[in-house]
Order: C-alpha cells, then structure tokens, then sequence
C-alpha cells in the first residue's frame, strides 16, 4: 500500500488530504516506482488555490518524481533495483506510483533525489522558452524572474549557447543570478532604463517567468519582435499585445517538452544542469511546503521526501 495527497477541497491549502492507495501492477510498458523524492512546482499551489471544478475534487497532485523502479512490465526497458526520475506524471504526491515507461529516464548518479525530482519541469520550461523565441548565441535577452527554478535553468540552458542573459531580481536574490553567470538588474520604478544601460546593443528577446504588468510593458518596449517575447505567467494580455505565451497543458508546448527531456537530463548527468534545492520536507508535511511554495520566494527548490 502506499500513501497519496490529494485536493479534497478547493480554495484553501488546509484543503489537502492524504489517502491510502494500492498502485496497480505494472502494464507491458509502465513501471511501479518507490518514490524517493517528489518535486514541487508553483502550479502545484495554483491547483489548489484556483481550480473551482466540482467534478475535480480528490484530483492528485504532482507531475515529477524520483525514486526506485520496484516492478517493470515486460516491454518497459528497466527493472527492479534502476534509480529514475519520471515526468509528466500524474499524482506524483505519492510514495509508490506506476507510471508509463516512455516518461522515466535514469537517474544520473551525480543528482541527489531532491535535486532529481525537480530537474524536467522547470528544465523543460525553459528550454521551451529559448526555444519559441529562437534565442541564439551572441545575442542579449532579458529574463523576468531569473532567480526563481524556471530563471535559473534558463540562465544556465542560455549560457551553454552562447546566450548573455539580464534577469531581474530583487536585491536579495542578485546572488542566485550572477552565481550563473548572468548580470542581474533590480525589478521596479525604472526597470527599462537600468536594461537599455547594460544592453546598449539591445535586447533581442524576453523571457517573462513572473507574470507582472512591468515584466510585460518592459519586455514590449526593449524587444522589436513581439514574436520573440514569451511569457509563462501572463496569459491575459497575449492576445491584445501580440506575445507567445507557453504552458505545459498546451499541446505544442507539451509535445517540445516531451521531446528535450532525456537532453536535459544529460546535461544533469554531465553537471551542465544544476537544480538548487532550498528545503526538503518530510512527505506527511506537504501542506506546510506548499504554504511555503505559496509565498513566491523559497529560495530555490522545494521537495518531498517519503
């Protein structure tokens, strides 16, 4: 038997609640995983808080875990014993799940299980953010929100490309920034003139991981082609402004996301990828590591540990 959160009531954190569950066998192509280490995601905190559909009460949490293959069906090319990492998965809030064999990787043994757990969600996200807004090396982009776990894998996943990065932060937070080799600008009253100062040759394009109308106004204002600014928080004024936006419940998105995670894990593997983890918290505290992951400033990294 195994051990599961999941939302029983909306609106409220207090609204988690933990259920025993049997996970089923194997099928040909899934495997059973002993889940060493859950990774948390602000979207964990959104389904909580925002989601109001009735019909999605007892809805699961979690979409990346890491943990031990205890069960393989017959086609799946892992056996008992094999450390992975799996994402997409679907309630990853768990201490055992079986999930399908084409989204477990191997576990690069250089990764600790918080650091495994939380490497493809935000990895993914900003590989597809490069990618929509075709960054390339010798250019110049502004990243919004660098210091958060999606900031930070872009700093890194640009610098391996040659990118120069500019990532607004908060004084506090310039260290996590400048740590990647990425020249950190203070967000507030006078953002785009403190950016066209250190970009004197221009801002190609911009990445918006928090969502705020400055990110937004100051990223249209620097970047010429509205194409090639790209948001993950600031869905409402895409449409009227004329910027991408992405998400991993779109299609496209899905699919790209699909398609880089084994090159992310090799970067991992290769120490090219680094996941800082801030906090770990005993699996039975998840509501207390979600009010944390609430407060939008973490310090980095949160996980679960069954």
């Amino acid at each position: 038997m195994a051990q599961k959160w999941i939302v029983s009531t909306f609106g409220s954190l207090d609204g988690l609640e933990l259920i025993v569950v049997d996970p089923p066998a194997p099928k040909a192509d899934e495997v059973t995983i002993q889940v060493k280490a859950v990774g948390m995601n602000p979207v964990d905190v959104k389904t909580v808080l925002t989601a109001e559909d009735p019909g999605s009460l007892m809805t699961p949490l979690g979409f990346e875990v890491a943990g031990i293959i205890t069960a393989a069906g017959a086609d799946a090319p892992f056996a008992p014993g094999d450390e992975v990492i799996a994402f997409r998965v679907t309630g990853g809030y768990a201490t055992e799940l079986t999930v399908p064999a084409k989204d477990v990787f191997a576990k690069p043994e250089s990764l600790g299980w918080p650091e495994a757990a939380n490497l493809l969600l935000a990895g993914a996200t900003a590989a597809e953010m490069l990618h929509v807004t075709g960054a390339k090396a010798g250019e110049t982009i502004l990243v919004h929100g660098a210091s958060g776990a999606v900031g930070v894998s872009v700093l890194q996943q640009a610098a391996l490309w040659g990118i120069r990065c500019i990532g607004t932060a908060s004084e506090r937070t310039f260290g996590v920034v400048e740590e990647f080799d990425a020249t950190g600008v203070v967000y507030g009253d006078g953002l785009e003139e403190r950016v066209r100062s250190l970009a004197p040759d221009g801002i190609a394009a911009a990445l918006d991981c928090v969502g705020t109308d400055e990110a937004i106004d100051v990223s249209l204002a620097l970047v010429e082609d509205r194409g090639r600014i790209v948001s993950i928080a600031a869905f409402g004024r895409a449409e009227r402004d004329g910027y991408r936006v992405i998400g991993g419940a779109m299609p496209e998105s899905a699919r790209y996301r699909d398609e880089i995670r084994s090159s992310l894990v090799a970067l991992a593997g290769k120490g090219d990828l680094v996941v800082p983890v801030a906090k770990t918290f005993p699996f039975a505290e998840a509501p207390a590591a979600l009010e944390l992951l609430a407060t939008g400033h973490p310090g980095g990294k949160l996980a679960l540990v069954p």
